[in-house]
């Protein structure tokens, strides 16, 4: 007899369809058959799946029985199959009633004594059932947990193997889950805040325009300055991430295999801070089956990369792509995915090699060609999409002593939210709502300058040597400090002020 179960495979960041087909009855060696590409763990289920039903209670088929994966040309990888497998074995027994399973999409790894455990990727599944038109999903409650937050569908917890088939045969009734209570944006206990950051008022004011549009932002100063200290404050004045984007923030961390409690931490924006010492896969994503990397779970929110020229340049340079387009591809022989990666970068280094250039408290002992040589590491074309490049002075124990309490986080984000507003007023879905996704378009009509300011941003390009990708990212700067100022058009003090968020760059 042939059962068919619905479930779905993960690659990248979303789910496809996978059926399962069970067909018992066949003459042949008496045992369990799995085809349809299958790795070294989806192989194993045979034996979990088979331990789970006899402790469950269920009966094994007495005859050879074939189990197929399809479609047969995409890799199947981990145990996510073995409870569709197993429920599958029971409705071609005639244990359960093959109708039952029509309406779900049912994925979940089983232990030996037929327990469910969690799988990633249950806010993925949850919208593919959505999209499939089904009624829900049946998986390991902490998954269901997960993908309960996708709307319009059931998300049925199981816990054991005997639970899924007391609820598909009516014996049980299981109520679906509803989304838990996510705290608010507002909640900041235990969280970092601008008020502890003394002094530097040019980085602040420079952080606060980059979150304004979302810019590429980069601190250049000496040990001690303040630079980890106000970027790991930057999540905090970012607006909260509505429902919908939560989702998405939420489906990249399901599908890296970090569970609700980990990946929620509230109504905030991510932040991922790697050590300089990453791959570029640990990086851009990748593997034998692509999955997200940290430009991936930085998504709608902050990647931060401190000492920026001790990265690998191989590392560095696969940044281009996210950061000009959003997303990045990663193909493998496995498989060729896009991987989101819509993120503002916040990047620090030393001046030097040695750190004190420009220090007023330590003499640098670098040569001009050993600047060179160090600042060189980072090259042109990435500097071009690093929006804002600010200097980050040194303060003295004196100035640290007698400086005054800076503006807390919420005043911040307040003038933020309130330039994000405007953005997403003026440009709705086209750009995501911020400056920094302006397209040619948009440019032009929102950020036309008179004749004089044409000029003068014309010799600063000179001067400056930058490139066109430079000219068009200060017009969206200028575009977001106007914002701030609440002016509908930008003004020569906007545009001065941009230009030297570029002062860093070289010819």
């Amino acid at each position: 007899m042939l059962s068919v179960i619905r479930s779905a495979a993960l690659v990248g960041v979303e789910a496809v369809p996978v059926e399962i087909e069970v067909n018992t009855g066949e003459l042949g060696e008496h045992g369990l058959w799995l085809v349809g590409l299958p790795d070294a763990a989806v192989k194993e289920s045979e034996e979990r799946v088979q331990s789970a039903l006899q402790n469950s209670g269920l009966r094994l088929p007495e005859t050879r029985t074939t189990i197929n994966l399809a479609p047969g040309d995409l890799k199947k990888e981990g145990a996510i199959y073995d409870l569709p497998i197993a429920l599958g074995i029971a409705a071609s027994t005639g244990q359960l009633d093959r109708t039952f399973l029509q309406h779900y999409l049912i994925a979940g790894e089983l232990g030996l004594s037929g327990a469910t455990r969690p799988l990633r990727g249950g806010v993925a599944m949850a919208i593919l059932a959505r999209k499939s038109g089904l009624r829900g999903v049946i998986l390991p409650r902490a998954s269901a947990e997960e993908a309960s937050l996708v709307g319009g569908i059931e998300a049925i917890p199981v816990d054991t193997l005997d639970g899924a088939l007391r609820f598909l045969t009516g014996e049980a009734k299981v109520e679906p889950l509803t989304p838990k209570r996510v705290p608010e944006a507002s909640s900041t206990d235990g969280q970092p805040d601008f008020a502890e950051v003394k002094g530097q008022a040019g980085i602040r004011r420079a952080v606060e325009v980059a979150a304004a549009g979302g810019h590429n932002l980069l601190m250049i100063g000496p040990p001690g300055s303040g630079k980890s200290l106000i970027a790991k404050r930057i999540p905090t004045i970012l607006p909260a991430p509505d429902a919908e984007e939560f989702l998405e923030i939420l489906g990249v961390h399901s599908a890296a295999g970090m569970a609700l409690a980990d990946a929620r931490r509230g109504w905030h924006r991510p932040f991922r801070s790697p050590h300089h010492t990453i791959s570029d896969i640990g990086l851009i994503g990748g593997g034998s089956i692509p999955g997200p990397g940290e430009v991936s779970l930085a998504h709608l929110g902050v990647l931060f990369l401190d000492e920026l020229p001790e990265f690998r340049r191989s590392a560095l340079e696969v940044l281009r792509q996210p950061l000009e387009d959003g997303q990045v591809t990663v193909s493998r022989a496995a498989a060729k995915v896009t991987l989101p990666a819509r993120l503002m970068l916040v990047a620090a280094m030393n001046p030097c090699p040695c750190g004190h250039l420009g220090d007023r408290r330590r003499e640098c002992r670098c040569s001009p060609m050993q600047v060179r040589k160090y600042r060189g590491k980072i090259s042109g074309p990435l500097l071009d999409r690093i929006d804002i490049q600010v200097e980050a002075p040194a303060l003295t124990l004196e100035e640290l002593r007698n400086a005054a309490p800076g503006e807390d986080s919420a005043a911040i984000r307040g003038r933020v939210e309130a330039a994000r507003a405007k953005q997403r007023l003026r440009f709705g879905s086209r750009t995501g709502g911020c400056n920094a996704l302006l397209g040619g378009r948009e440019l032009r009509e929102y950020c036309a300058l008179e004749k004089a300011q044409g000029d003068l941003l014309q010799q600063a390009m000179e001067k400056l040597g930058l490139s066109a990708r430079a000219y068009d990212r200060i017009l969206r700067v200028a575009r977001t400090i106007a914002d701030l100022a609440g002016a509908e058009r930008i003004a020569t003090a906007h545009l001065l002020e941009a230009i030297h968020y570029r002062s860093l760059d070289r010819n």
